[in-house]
């Protein structure tokens, strides 16, 4: 089984109630194939770049998955049938990162200020040996 990570956008006007079932119905599917989910991290509301289906915002949630190609490519069939999922994407990772992740280190997102970082988190910039 190999490593993948998954980042789903649900609708604005979803509870996090409906977002946090999306995402246990998604783990069950996983789970039930012999799959495993490593992490799970609801991000939160947080404004789009740019509309989709006329929503501006959208709940982020982002799944550390181990499973065969067949029950992510299920999962993502799932997730396209489903209305309230903007957009999805999964990529194959080597190693899944025990932190949080970058969207969860953005609590004090201030987009006003310093292209979105606040002054005391300058540390969460990539630095370049880290973009590489």
């Amino acid at each position: 089984m190999k490593l993948y990570e998954t980042v789903f956008i649900v609708r604005q006007d979803a509870t996090p109630n409906q977002v946090e079932t999306l995402a246990q119905d998604y783990t069950k599917i996983i789970r039930d194939n012999g799959g495993d989910v490593a992490k799970t991290e609801f991000c939160g509301l947080r404004s789009l770049a740019y509309p989709i289906k006329k929503n501006t915002k959208g709940h982020y949630v982002l799944m550390n998955l181990k499973a065969a190609a067949d029950i992510v490519k299920e999962v993502e069939r799932q997730m396209k049938l489903n209305e309230n999922v903007l957009r999805y994407l999964t990529i194959k990772v080597e190693a899944h990162d025990p932190n949080p992740s970058p969207l969860m280190q953005q609590k004090n997102f201030n987009p006003d200020r310093n292209r979105g970082y606040d002054d005391d988190h300058d540390d969460l910039l990539p630095t370049v040996a880290e973009s590489a």
